[in-house]
């Protein structure tokens, strides 16, 4: 008499088989970060473009980067400017103090608000610069393009 069931010759039954389970999904690769490449300071070096003569830096470091160059030219132009108005500034001041002391006293009062107008205008031409954007200052930025 022939069965179907599996038998060992024992008589006894194989046990049964594990169940098979799937195997885990593998695991999440760890992330990985690329160092900037060297020389790739251009954030940096457009900060330092409108810090008065920390502009020298880039503009003496970063020849081979046009975007950099007019921004480190934009900020030792302004530099300048800025340095112009505050001397032609001081010097009506005073001329305007030794006639009469109050008008001399408002030119006074006007230097600090013109100082924070100033720093204004470099924090909007860094925000500007970091976008890879151009804030133009009429007469300033144009001077600055004939170099």
């Amino acid at each position: 008499m022939t069965m179907d069931t599996p038998e060992d010759t024992n008589g006894a039954t194989p046990p049964p088989e594990p169940p098979t389970t799937p195997p885990p999904p593998p695991a999440e690769p760890a992330p990985t970060t690329t160092p900037a490449p060297a020389g790739d300071n251009r954030t940096i070096m457009v900060v330092l473009s409108y810090l008065g003569l920390l502009a020298l830096i880039p503009l003496l470091v970063e020849k081979d980067d046009a975007e950099v160059q007019w921004h480190a030219k934009h900020g030792l132009v302004l530099t300048a400017a800025e340095f112009v108005l505050f001397v032609g500034l001081q010097i009506v001041t005073m001329i305007l103090g030794a006639i009469s002391g109050g008008l001399g006293c408002l030119f006074g009062i006007l230097i600090p608000v013109l100082a924070l107008g100033i720093l204004v205008l470099h924090v909007v031409c860094i925000a500007k610069g970091l976008k890879g954007e151009r804030f133009i200052v009429p007469k300033v930025s144009e001077f600055a393009d004939r170099f």
